[in-house]
């Protein structure tokens, strides 16, 4: 395996981890922004999937570029 293999495996497990772990207390997030407000719960979300978009266009212009 190649340096920038590895680093891209590197890089991919620490965005998946990151986007499982928040993937998985969301519930417990949402409970509790929608303890605060309703649109404090949609914000939660919205902030989810617009950073998983993000993260995953970042990363498509990045190899395409190479």
């Amino acid at each position: 395996m190649s340096r920038s293999d590895r680093n891209a495996a590197i890089a991919a497990a620490i965005v998946l981890l990151g986007f499982g772990l928040f993937a998985f207390y969301l519930p417990v997030i949402m409970r509790a922004a929608v303890a605060v407000s309703p649109v404090a719960a949609i914000a939660v979300v919205v902030v989810f999937l617009t950073g998983l978009f993000v993260v995953l266009w970042l990363r498509s212009r990045s190899q395409h570029k190479g």
